[in-house]
């Protein structure tokens, strides 16, 4: 698994984890964890597909 992929997957990880506390007890800058949650996805998007085009 690449890198950037990995770095994804943990962003997004806790970015769910963020929101999640944020449903139980809203927190200033909560919003945020869905900026992490998008740019998680994306990072795991751009790894594997990295990963495909290896030769």
């Amino acid at each position: 698994m690449q890198p950037v992929a990995l770095v994804g997957a943990a962003c997004t990880l806790l970015a769910l984890v963020g929101y999640g506390v944020g449903l139980l007890a809203p927190y200033p800058g909560r919003a945020f964890t869905l900026t992490g949650m998008m740019a998680g996805v994306t990072l795991v998007a751009v790894g594997l597909a990295r990963e495909g085009k290896r030769d």
